[in-house]
């Protein structure tokens, strides 16, 4: 059976309608801080055993940095690290960069300064899967059937995820599949809302070794549309809706040697209730104590995760 590890997509949300604070960490006032300053990632550790770092796409971290995170958490964590944008989204990194950048732009020098980023880690042991996330508009073509293993050579030796959301992909599976096998990649089976040009996913694992799934909610009313991007995310599955994501996690463990279930649905911690709510569908523990406020936004985590009032009960008892 694999090792199942369940957790969300990135910890650090400080502000805005949907952030964390007050829900999931506790308010400033109510803090046990050390050394002055409370840890968020120490904390979200106290809780899950993996995360996947979303920072990581839009600059890649200093070893010094991850060097960091390896220490302020504890032995058997395991991080997984969205790929720097400028492997996957060459656009959008022309533009924030102000430098051209087409596909396949990048160099070994590129392929470098992530693998020195992710030594600290790997030295560690707590390194789970490179997450390639490619946009809708990287379609399937000959060009990009070749650049696409070109970076999977270059990250060989380490588990690498690759994320394809375009449907020329899926209409064309067993050409899909052979490139990612051949490099012994995993295919990331995505939960979100499906559209006509949407990829199609039968959530089955492609290679043994291990598994990935993203879960980014079905709020399809503001997914292309919305005022704030984290509007995209504000989504909380119901018991319902999870229940086939256990069903599928459940037998997919029996079949792969390690299994990571992402949560993206972050606003407003939502990705934090609905990973809870899994880990006890699976009758995986919940460890860590949750402010009430947390339990008070989402009821149904009530008696599956431990606040301080409830501890104190069982403890007068």
């Amino acid at each position: 059976m694999s090792q199942l590890r369940i957790g969300t997509a990135g910890w650090s949300y400080p502000s805005g309608a949907g952030t964390w604070n007050g829900i999931f960490y506790p308010l400033k006032g109510r803090r046990t801080t050390r050394g002055g300053k409370f840890d968020e990632l120490a904390y979200y550790a106290e809780h899950f055993d993996t995360v996947e770092v979303n920072s990581s796409f839009y600059r890649v971290p200093t070893p010094a940095t991850t060097r960091s995170w390896v220490k302020r958490t504890p032995p058997g964590f395991e991080f997984s690290f969205k790929l720097f944008q400028k492997f996957t989204h060459p656009r959008m990194y022309a533009e924030s960069s102000e430098q051209p950048q087409g596909p396949g732009g990048v160099v070994q020098t590129d392929v470098d300064e992530v693998r020195r980023s992710l030594d600290p880690v790997v030295e560690a042991g707590k390194l789970g899967a490179i997450l390639a996330q490619f946009p809708p508009s990287f379609h399937r073509e000959p060009a990009t059937m070749d650049y696409l293993d070109w970076v999977l050579g270059a990250f060989r030796g380490l588990r690498v995820a690759v994320e394809l959301r375009h449907r020329s992909w899926s209409d064309r599976q067993g050409e899909t599949l052979d490139l990612l096998n051949s490099r012994g990649a995993a295919l990331v089976q995505i939960d979100e809302p499906k559209f006509r040009l949407s990829i199609r996913q039968n959530f089955l694992p492609n290679v043994q070794t291990f598994y990935y799934m993203r879960l980014h909610g079905r709020n399809a009313a503001q997914w292309w549309k919305h005022e704030h991007a984290d509007d995209r995310y504000n989504y909380l599955y119901s018991a319902r809706e999870l229940q086939p994501i256990v069903d599928t996690a459940d037998a997919v463990r029996h079949l792969v040697r390690k299994l990571y279930l992402y949560f993206n649905n972050h606003f407003a911690a939502k990705a934090v209730a609905n990973a809870a709510m899994v880990k006890d569908a699976l009758g995986l523990p919940n460890p860590g104590t949750y402010p009430e406020a947390f339990v008070e936004a989402y009821p149904d985590l009530e008696g599956r995760v431990a606040t301080s009032t409830s501890l104190l009960s069982r403890t007068s008892s």
